[in-house]
């Protein structure tokens, strides 16, 4: 038998404001743009502009005011009225909006297939080529193997051939620009570059070719004494310029080609400048757009409330209007608040490493986390967190993440907190300044930064190691 009853639960839910905020927070400079010319785009009662005094006050609310043109405001004509000037259109006079030119760059795949249109092949044999082309990927290897290819041929070309014709056509590709080219595993990879050499009756490059050949997974785990007991070498020298001619060569030589490098900017949120020992903290001036709201949709809302029509397609028409004119009010404010949240979290940083700021020593980085900030600013730790993901600050020392300034604490005898990234400095240096042919393990490193005072574990050794992309002392043995 069902039984009806009544519950009382608690949520909270975000308002729209609320999620448009955390939207617009935690997106960088660099992307506000796109998203103002978003909004200018669909919100017709947005304008791009300073605020008019008139425009503080809620005009479309205040049906008060009488005057006499009000009532010769048609809607109608306003909705026909279409002359509302876009985000930064062309011709309005600013210099940014000139067009800058767009070099012209191949991809990998067409400067490949123009080196095979010189090749003299036969149709059949151009389909095979075009099809290998097809399957090289982005790093410049053909990871496919040749019997699925054939597969593929078969299936798609109508081309019925075997793994010796494929590897013949796959040879010629080889021989292409850039070196190393079409290769199925790295140790083809650096073989190809080897034979492409000049001067291949040089010593070093025998020698290269021999570890390539023969004892390329010594060479990965740098095993050099089995290398030169397994070549019969007994000069460590011979090695030593060989290995020092392989680790010239490109183990992805797709990603060399031009088309594929692409130049990504970094646009400073805030710029901090050291006035005389003064910290001076700005926002940079994009992060702060001139909007509002459009007065020629205001006025179209107050002719409608002192009307006396009652069509219903007015009245859809109007709350089109008046909902667009809510938004643009929400986007103005979103932003506003944006820009204060932002100046709030990164005056409170500057605050924080005030004695880093005046002389940008990382040793005079305080160990400071999200919770720090959340608290000086009364915000949630989340919000921090959404500023400090993204946005960077440029200094009179170079541009860094605003992620760089928060680390963890680690003890010191003294009883100090001092900052993880002054001890992964002195990890750093020892590891530069170690012996090269006996590399320290990561206890000795532990036993090194123990006797300068920093109370450490292994574990945390290995961490730090790994976050800088610095190898395991096997790893970084030279001869």
């Amino acid at each position: 038998m069902q039984k009806l009853g009544l519950t009382q639960s608690l949520q909270q839910k975000l308002s729209p404001q609320q999620i448009q905020f955390i939207k617009l927070l935690q997106i960088p400079t660099a992307e506000l743009d796109t998203r103002v010319e978003e909004e200018l785009e669909e919100n017709p009662a947005l304008e791009e502009g300073k605020e008019e005094l008139d425009d503080i006050t809620d005009e479309y609310e205040d049906t008060d005011t009488d005057t006499s043109e009000d009532n010769e405001l048609d809607v109608e004509d306003y909705l026909r009225d279409d002359d509302f000037s876009g985000y930064k259109m062309h011709g309005d006079g600013d210099n940014e909006d000139k067009e800058m030119p767009i070099a012209m760059q191949s991809t990998l795949n067409e400067h490949l297939m123009d080196q095979l249109g010189f090749l003299r092949l036969d149709e059949r044999q151009y389909t095979i080529g075009k099809q290998l082309i097809g399957s090289i990927e982005s790093d410049g290897y053909i990871r496919r193997d040749l019997e699925a290819i054939i597969n593929d041929l078969a299936f798609s070309q109508n081309i019925d051939t075997d793994v010796d014709e494929v590897e013949e056509i796959l040879r010629k590709i080889q021989d292409f620009d850039p070196p190393g080219i079409a290769a199925r595993d790295l140790q083809e990879c650096l073989l190809l570059q080897l034979e492409r050499r000049a001067d291949d009756q040089n010593v070093d490059v025998i020698v290269a070719k021999q570890i390539i050949s023969n004892c390329f997974d010594e060479f990965t785990k740098k095993h050099y004494s089995k290398i030169m007991k397994k070549l019969d070498l007994e000069d460590e020298d011979y090695i030593k310029d060989a290995i020092e001619l392989i680790r010239k060569l490109n183990p992805k030589p797709g990603g060399s080609s031009s088309g594929l490098v692409r130049t990504q900017y970094l646009i400073p949120d805030f710029i901090l400048t050291n006035n005389n020992g003064e910290l001076e903290l700005a926002l940079n001036s994009r992060n702060a757009p001139e909007l509002r709201v459009s007065r020629s949709y205001s006025e179209m809302l107050q002719a409608y409330d002192k009307s006396d029509k009652s069509d219903k397609k007015l009245k859809e028409t109007v709350t089109f209007v008046k909902q667009k004119l809510d938004a643009a009010k929400w986007f103005i404010d979103a932003i506003k608040q944006r820009q204060h949240t932002l100046l709030n979290t990164m005056r409170a940083i500057v605050d924080f490493q005030y004695e880093y700021f005046q002389e940008g020593d990382e040793s005079k980085l305080r160990p400071m986390i999200l919770k720090d900030i959340a608290n000086i600013i009364n915000m949630d730790i989340s919000t921090v967190s959404r500023v400090a993901n993204s946005k960077s600050v440029q200094t009179d020392f170079g541009i860094f993440p605003l992620k760089y300034f928060f680390s963890e604490g680690i003890a010191t005898d003294s009883g100090e907190d001092v900052s993880s990234r002054e001890v992964k400095n002195e990890l750093k240096q020892i590891i530069d300044a170690e012996e090269k042919k006996k590399p320290l393990s990561d206890d000795k490193l532990e036993k090194l930064l123990k006797a300068k005072g920093y109370n450490i574990a292994r574990r945390t050794v290995a961490k730090y190691r790994e976050q800088m992309n610095i190898p395991v002392a096997r790893l970084r043995k030279e001869l």
